[in-house]
C-alpha cells in the first residue's frame, strides 16, 4: 500500500520506501545525492534504499548516533564533508534516521551554499509522527535543546513502517509517547483504542501513523510558523525537554519520549489546576503512560529552571505551557510564575 498525503509546500508518501524515493528522485532531477546516515542506521536501513540507488551518484556520510551528537562540531564535520564531496545547489542531501538526522542533516542542507533540497527518510517511530511535519530543523547548543535553527520545508518525506523492526523496544516505546500526545491534545476519539495498546510490537502501525501524522499535519498547516494553535503540539515539552536537557548532561541521558513521556505527566497535573483537566482524567492519563515508561524520574523544580528560563515560547518572566482542557481538547499559552510550576 502506497499513500500520499499532501502537507502544504511537500508531500509524505507513506508506504515502500524503495518505491516512493524512486518516484521522488525520477521527478527531481539531481546532481549528486548526499546521504546522512549514522552508525545503526548505515548498518540497518542503508540497504533498505540501496535499490532506488543503482546507477545514481550518490555519497554516504556516516555520523556518531545520538542527542550527544546533534551539535555544532558534527554540523561543521557535514559541511565539510559535503564541500569534499563537490555538492552544489542542484544536489540533494536523504537524511536517513531519526529525529537528530533529520533536525541535524535538514539544518546543514538548509545553511549549505544559502539552502540545498533534501528529502526526510525518518526510520524512527518518534521521527515518522512527529518530526517529520513541520520543517522545524537545528541543533542543540550550550545545553540547550534545538537552541540554533530554522523552518524549511524538506523536498519530501517518506516513512515506511518496516523500518521499526529495526529499533529496539526501548525506542520503540520512546516514539510512541508523541502518538499518545497526539491523542491527548487533538484526538480523543483515538484514545480510547490507544489507552489499551500494551504490545507494541504487535500494534497496527500503518494505521497508528497515519492518524498520528493527520493530527500534526492539520495543526501545522493552520499554524505553520507556532504563532498560534501549532503550539498545543508543546503538551509534555516545556518539561519534559528541560527534563531531557538535565539527565543529558548529568551523564545519566533519557531518550526523547521517555522525557516526554514525564513531562506529559506533570504537565497533565498542571492542567488539573490551570486548564480544567478533570482528577479521573488525570488519573487515567498518568496510569496508562506509567504502565508503559514506569513512574516519571524525580527531578528537582530548582534544576530545571535554568533550562526552563531559556524556552522560545516564555514571555517575559513567565514561563509558558501548553495544557489539557480534556482528553483531545487543549490550550496553548499557559503562563505560570516559577512559583506556580509545582507538581
Amino acid at each position: 500500500m502506497m499513500e500520499k498525503i499532501e502537507v502544504d509546500q511537500y508531500a509524505i508518501w507513506l508506504g515502500p520506501v524503495a518505491t516512493s524515493l524512486a518516484k521522488v528522485l525520477e521527478s527531481y532531477p539531481t546532481s549528486r545525492l548526499f546521504i546522512l546516515t549514522d552508525d545503526h542506521t548505515h548498518t540497518c536501513c542503508l540497504p533498505l534504499i540501496e535499490s532506488s540507488l543503482k546507477h545514481r551518484d550518490y555519497h554516504v556520510c556516516q555520523i556518531r548516533p545520538g542527542e550527544p551528537f546533534k551539535v555544532i562540531t558534527t554540523a561543521i564535520g557535514i559541511w565539510q564533508d559535503m564541500t569534499s564531496a563537490g555538492l552544489d545547489r542542484h544536489s540533494i542531501v536523504i537524511n536517513l534516521g531519526g529525529g537528530v538526522i533529520g533536525d541535524m542533516g535538514g539544518f546543514c542542507a538548509a545553511t549549505y551554499k544559502r539552502g540545498i533540497k533534501f528529502i526526510q527518510v525518518p526510520t524512527t517511530l518518534l521521527s515518522q509522527v512527529d518530526a517529520s511535519i513541520g520543517g522545524k530543523l537545528g541543533i542543540d547548543f550550550d545545553g540547550y535543546k534545538n537552541h540554533i535553527g530554522v523552518f524549511q520545508s524538506p523536498l519530501a518525506v517518506l516513512i515506511d513502517p518496516v523500518f521499526l523492526d529495526t529499533l529496539s523496544d526501548r525506542e520503540l516505546r520512546s516514539g510512541y509517547a508523541e502518538v499518545i500526545k497526539h491523542s491527548l491534545i487533538a484526538d480523543g476519539g483515538h484514545w480510547p483504542e490507544l489507552s489499551h495498546i500494551h504490545d507494541l510490537r504487535n500494534a497496527d502501525w500503518y494505521t497508528i501513523i497515519r492518524r498520528s501524522l493527520e493530527v500534526k499535519r492539520k495543526i501545522v498547516i493552520a499554524d505553520p510558523y507556532e504563532k498560534g494553535i501549532r503550539k498545543v503540539l508543546n503538551f509534555g515539552h516545556t518539561l519534559g525537554h528541560a527534563i531531557e536537557s538535565h539527565f543529558l548532561q548529568s551523564g545519566m541521558p533519557l531518550l526523547h519520549g521517555e522525557a516526554i513521556a514525564a513531562g506529559m505527566i506533570y504537565e497533565a497535573r498542571l492542567s488539573v489546576r490551570f486548564a480544567g483537566l478533570t482528577t479521573e482524567h488525570l488519573i487515567n492519563i498518568s496510569n496508562y503512560i506509567e504502565s508503559l515508561f514506569g513512574s516519571p524520574p524525580k527531578v528537582a523544580l530548582a534544576d530545571l529552571l535554568p533550562v526552563l528560563r531559556q524556552d522560545k515560547k516564555n514571555k517575559g518572566d513567565q514561563i509558558s505551557f501548553s495544557l489539557l482542557e480534556d482528553i483531545g481538547k487543549s490550550k496553548w499559552d499557559v503562563l505560570l510564575n516559577e512559583g506556580e510550576i509545582q507538581w
